[in-house]
């Protein structure tokens, strides 16, 4: 059955897709370090009302800007220590940002079901299920940006007299996204998403601007407005510290996680299950002349070189920061799935390509299985768990190969979504669960502990605290001097968070004076000791001063 030809229908498959993606399970990963990060503020902005100047941990926190910290101070001003929930706002935008890459793809073909076909890849990115999944920042900046890219497009290539009365429409709507893209992590995506399409478009579509310059001018200014109101503020009020902060974080894009050039090499393998077809479409002499939407493929192949060449010419550089990649690569795979679609392959590499790519998916399928019995996730399920994953997936699987060996498109797109919603709803849990860290006992344990309330926590300002220790501590640990007798005097009563005893680093003359309570040895590593992720940064004694006789 062709989806296209019942809108409703589409629409349903879209939203479905988007929930198993977002919402489903996205309580059951811990959070990560920049999860954590994002929290602590805005517990801060809710517990010290410091919602314009943002803290961490006690500290000013304006290397982010804050608009995704908002949304998360007003989660916790609702609903406190809500981790799924605060998972959940970032699912809404990675909804947002699925919904603008379906009305590009449609607006730029004319073709719903190429808009589909793009859709179903885009949401089975792993990249894009994952930062769906996280409440950090880069899902907000690059959703909104994504959607400046649809209303600009709009402005830019409508020509018709009928539609000449929506230009200011368009523009206008493009500067408000761009603003709240840049609000959301600075001009991140401006340069990793905007500016590639940007040189795609000047290479290949150079639009008419007659009638156009105004409104382009306007998107701009309104841009400028909501993007620099922020740090007008901070520059007036806080100047000291903005320049402070603008200098560490230039050089942590130049000093940290410095790469070679290439190490985005394998970035066609960010696309999970469509890495073959990915690869395939940089071979660009031969779809360049095949391809039944020729412009389009060339338009979006120049945007993802693109993007992998700015992205290259930065010095640091993380995998994770090739997100804002996933919207040109699904639109080019598109392009090749839609070629299946509408001429019937007859030579032996188109047919092995599509036979490779979905032999491989579906062999993982059918593999799922043996790794749940190697790596013990059985141990976790239930018993509707385990035969979902041992025998519908399998089934998947095999039913994968038989459509892909017989090149039935639709039916093949079809089987791989089924696949990463039964994997997402059923799998994904237990899988946190087998790779977690079974001896983990983590501070949040403390922060129930009633007779700490209104306690002040500290560590020892010669030790490194990571920030992960301060979210599950659900309060501000501050750094202290443990070795000046004084200043500890001054802070009993206290619980001190440190790497080491607490009698092994308190200055002699208040070993045997002070009054302790200790509440034992907390690890809040997520791996095991046996893993190379594994730090004794997050192995940490509490100790409770009471008082100094």
């Amino acid at each position: 059955m062709n989806i296209t030809h019942n809108n409703r229908l589409s629409w349903i498959i879209v939203v479905l897709l988007c929930y198993i993606s977002f919402f489903a399970n996205n309580g059951a990963l811990t959070p990560d370090i920049m999860e954590s990060r994002n929290i602590v503020t805005a517990r801060e902005m809710v517990s010290d009302g410091n919602w314009l100047v943002p803290t961490m941990n006690g500290e000013l926190r304006l290397e982010k800007p804050p608009l995704p910290t908002w949304v998360a101070g007003a989660i916790e001003y609702v609903c406190p220590d809500n981790l799924p929930l605060q998972r959940t706002a970032a699912g809404i935008m990675g909804c947002l940002w699925v919904l603008f890459v379906y009305l590009y793809a449609r607006e730029v073909s004319r073709r719903k079901e190429y808009a589909l076909l793009v859709t179903a890849v885009f949401i089975t990115m792993y990249q894009v299920i994952l930062m769906g999944r996280t409440a950090t920042w880069d899902i907000y900046c690059h959703a909104f940006m994504m959607g400046a890219i649809y209303f600009l497009s709009r402005g830019l290539y409508e020509e018709r007299f009928y539609e000449e009365r929506h230009t200011w429409k368009w523009f206008c709507s493009a500067g408000i996204m761009m603003g709240l893209s840049f609000l959301s992590k600075g001009p991140v995506s401006f340069y990793a998403l905007l500016l590639p399409y940007l040189i795609a478009m000047i290479t290949l579509y150079r639009p008419s601007m007659k009638g156009k310059w105004a409104p382009l001018v306007v998107m701009i200014v309104i841009c400028l407005v909501i993007s620099s109101w922020w740090y007008i503020y901070l520059l007036i009020f806080h100047s000291d510290s903005v320049r402070h902060v603008m200098g560490k974080e230039s050089s942590s894009w130049i000093n940290h996680n410095v790469r070679p050039w290439y190490y985005y090499w394998r970035f066609f393998t960010e696309t999970g299950a469509w890495t073959i077809f990915m690869l395939a479409a940089l071979v660009v002499p031969y779809w360049k002349k095949r391809s039944t939407m020729k412009r389009q493929y060339v338009f979006t192949i120049t945007w993802t070189l693109a993007a992998l060449v700015l992205l290259s010419l930065m010095p640091e550089k993380k995998m994770r920061y090739l997100l804002p990649m996933m919207p040109p690569c699904a639109l080019t795979i598109g392009t090749l799935l839609l070629y299946y679609v509408d001429k019937r392959p007859r030579n032996i590499m188109e047919k092995a390509l599509f036979y490779t790519n979905g032999i491989v998916i579906g062999i993982i399928a059918i593999a799922i299985p043996a790794v749940v019995f190697f790596m013990k996730i059985n141990e976790s399920m239930d018993a509707w768990q385990f035969i979902a994953s041992c025998i519908i997936l399998p089934l998947l699987g095999i039913y994968t190969i038989v459509k892909s060996v017989r090149i039935k498109v639709r039916k093949f797109i079809y089987s791989v979504l089924a696949i990463f919603a039964v994997a997402e709803t059923i799998l994904l849990g237990n899988i946190g669960e087998a790779l977690g860290n079974p001896e983990r006992r983590a501070l949040n344990e403390i922060s129930l502990n009633k007779e700490l309330n209104g306690i002040p926590f500290y560590h020892p300002n010669d030790e490194e605290l990571r920030i992960e220790l301060v979210y599950d501590a659900r309060r501000k640990i501050l750094p202290i001097d443990i070795h000046d007798a004084e200043s500890v005097r001054k802070a009993v009563p206290c619980v001190i968070v440190s790497q080491r005893p607490l009698k092994e680093i308190l200055p002699k003359e208040l070993t045997s004076k002070i009054d302790t309570t200790g509440y034992g040895v907390f690890d809040n590593n997520l791996r095991s000791k046996n893993g190379k992720h594994y730090s004794e940064i997050l192995v940490n004694h509490v100790t409770m001063i009471k008082n100094i006789k």
